[in-house]
């Protein structure tokens, strides 16, 4: 029997996808937010595909500020759009 693969939904697009495909950002206990590639970092997360224009979109509608339950600066958006060109691990 083959084992189920964890399915994750990307805050922006709303598109359902293997938790493989799709990239963490997580707001860790002591507020900072960044790009988790391991998946394994404690705190509060949320998942985006590793596109700009769902970084852009999660921006746009406030789905990334809800999802994470805290303001984020613009300095921090523009972090997490380097950690998702370099593939996380900020």
């Amino acid at each position: 029997m083959q084992k189920k693969k964890p399915v994750r939904q990307c805050v922006a697009c709303r598109e359902k996808k293997e938790k493989s495909q799709l990239v963490r950002v997580v707001r860790a206990p002591d507020g900072t937010i960044s790009v988790d590639a391991r998946g394994k970092a404690a705190g509060r997360g949320a998942y985006l595909c590793p596109t700009d224009s769902c970084l852009e979109r999660a921006v746009k509608s406030r789905a990334l500020q809800r999802a994470l339950e805290c303001e984020i600066p613009q300095e921090t958006f523009e972090r997490l759009r380097a950690q998702l060109k370099e593939g996380g691990d900020g």
